[in-house]
């Protein structure tokens, strides 16, 4: 069976988070999820270019494609 490759398109950020931490509430992925991003301010900068602010709920392609380059894509894809 061939494996399905992550999909970089608008994810929303509970989304997104709860494919990174599948077994956590969507609540407690994107309080850990935001707490890597916040680990890094190299991340947060790259991310502030493409329009990322705290507290966004959507994040658009460029902005997926940065965390996936950085993080790795979610360990399930």
């Amino acid at each position: 069976m061939k494996e399905q490759e992550f999909q970089i398109r608008t994810y929303g950020f509970g989304e997104l988070a709860c494919l990174y931490f599948p077994k956590c509430t969507k609540k407690s992925a994107s309080r850990i999820f935001s707490q890597w991003i916040h680990g890094s301010p190299k991340l947060i900068s790259m991310l502030k270019e493409y329009g990322w602010e705290k507290g966004k709920r959507s994040l658009t392609p460029k902005q997926v494609r940065i965390l996936v380059d950085f993080f790795d894509p979610p360990d399930y894809f």
